[in-house]
């Protein structure tokens, strides 16, 4: 089988990438050795945001490119993408005021047109932001919006696959060399394949792949694990924090899953992609900068879930972590059939990362493309007033809860019709499964999501299993051990 594009990766820059050349009338294949999201790209703070502390680091591109990019995300997926307001403490802050009021302006500013709340200081009358602070009342609020970083990748996927694309998860590249100006790649699933252009998205394996293609990488990385808590809730409301701590970092304190608060992040370099474990040094040191700020204080004994994720930075010589750039670099090598390498990037600038990418091998494919998902939806997101679309779900399935039918609705949008439609009671979900989950929302996972394994549903498609018990998890696992023999 021939390809324009085979795809090694099926993190967001991949499954993005997938998407905008599948649009472009490219034949693609994308690879991925285990599931999509399966790494980085499931362990990130779930924000989609401009990125305010970037500014310190003079990123005005990078800050000016990612908001243009929230607000197009923010319309083309509104059931998983929510606008959160922020609250920037300025009790014992090490930044000047006048400092954080500029970089908020700047941010603004750079922001251009948006629908969002821009910035503003904290008012007398605003007690529920600053009821559960330690401090007064002296600080900002700003906006940005938070994703379900995995549902974002698979929904890449699923329009790039709905416009031609083949997808294959658990299919490893075994190998692959240039014969002329193609590539012939060898798969793990014993099949062998031609491409005209091979593109490197394999995320912090990126040079464990290059090696693999025998070619020297002109660009350097840097792995930096970032982890995050999960604690019972530590304040009413839907808006986020984000505090910051004395030695200059700052970390978010952000509304998970309804009764829950995520904690994190943290900026720790390693050395190898599966380094991507919590240890107790990042606990502590998360529990300790949210009890700088709440007043409800927690210990790691509160700690009812982590993650965490290897960020593969692209090497700017940076000394500190927390200083890496979080832009990206696209290293084109046409020395034969072309390949692309991609270092960098962050969940919020993945598309515009795909539009450039398509782009830069475009030449030395002599194929004519041209930009096709600045103003397109994602998979789900035709929907003008979310409230209102999640008031037609309760209505049209009340059997499914008011929690769970809003849960659906977020993770579904519009799609929640196609895989519910003709049901009228809970006999018809099929059986129950744990934490909400039903045999109807389990096979929709495996069939049209490419979830192939019990982990790929509770922890990637619907993040459910972070609150199921032993017991709970192992009766999911048995299910679909048995619906789904390996």
């Amino acid at each position: 089988m021939t390809y324009d594009i085979l795809i090694i990766g099926g993190g967001i820059n991949g499954a993005a990438i997938a998407r905008e050349a599948a649009l472009n009338g490219l034949k693609v294949l994308l690879v991925e050795k285990g599931d999509l999201a399966g790494a980085t790209s499931s362990a990130s703070t779930g924000l989609i945001h401009g990125g305010l502390r970037y500014l310190e680091y003079y990123e005005f591109k990078l800050v000016a490119e990612a908001l243009r990019e929230r607000e197009r995300l923010v319309h083309a997926a509104p059931h998983i993408i929510q606008p959160m307001l922020f609250v920037l403490p300025h009790e014992n802050a090490v930044r000047p005021w006048w400092l954080v009021r500029a970089g908020l302006y700047l941010y603004d500013f750079l922001g251009g047109k948006m629908s969002l709340p821009r910035s503003r200081g904290l008012r007398q009358s605003d007690t529920a932001f600053t009821a559960p602070l330690k401090g007064g009342n002296k600080g900002f609020v700003y906006s940005d919006a938070q994703v379900d970083d995995s549902r974002l990748t698979v929904l890449n996927a699923v329009d790039a696959a709905a416009n031609g694309a083949e997808i294959a998860v658990h299919t490893a590249l075994l190998s692959a060399r240039r014969e002329g100006q193609m590539w012939r790649a060898t798969l793990g699933d014993g099949g062998e394949v031609t491409t005209r252009a091979l593109v490197n998205a394999a995320g912090p394996w990126v040079h464990q792949m290059l090696g693999k293609l025998g070619v020297n990488a002109a660009s350097g990385i840097r792995l930096i694990k970032g982890s995050h808590i999960v604690v019972p809730r530590l304040y009413p409301g839907d808006h986020a924090y984000m505090l910051q701590q004395p030695d200059g970092r700052i970390v978010f304190a952000i509304p998970y899953q309804r009764d829950f608060t995520e904690i994190g992040t943290t900026d720790v370099p390693v050395e190898r992609p599966e380094d991507a474990v919590i240890d107790s040094g990042e606990i502590a040191y998360l529990c300790e900068a949210a009890n700088r700020h709440f007043i409800k204080q927690i210990t790691p004994a509160d700690v009812t879930s982590t993650w965490s994720g290897v960020r593969p930075l692209y090497d700017d010589g940076a000394s500190e972590a927390k200083a890496v750039t979080r832009d990206y670099v696209l290293e084109l090598d046409t020395n034969g059939a072309p390949l692309l390498s991609i270092f960098g990037g962050k969940i919020t600038t993945a598309r515009h990362l795909a539009e450039e990418a398509i782009g830069k091998l475009a030449g030395p494919m002599g194929v004519a493309v041209s930009p096709k998902t600045r103003a397109r939806l994602f998979p789900g997101g035709a929907i003008a007033d979310f409230d209102r679309f999640v008031a037609d779900a309760r209505g049209t399935w009340p059997f499914l809860g008011a929690a769970r039918a809003e849960r659906m609705a977020r993770a579904y949008g519009t799609r929640l019709m196609e895989m519910l439609g003709g049901i009228t009671d809970e006999a018809g979900m099929g059986a129950e499964l744990g934490g909400g989950l039903t045999e109807i929302e389990a096979r929709w996972m495996h069939d049209q999501e490419w979830a192939r394994t019990a982990e790929d549903a509770l922890m990637r498609r619907s993040k459910i299993g972070l609150h199921l018990n032993a017991a709970e998890r192992a009766a999911f696992e048995s299910w679909w051990a048995s619906a789904y023999p390996a």
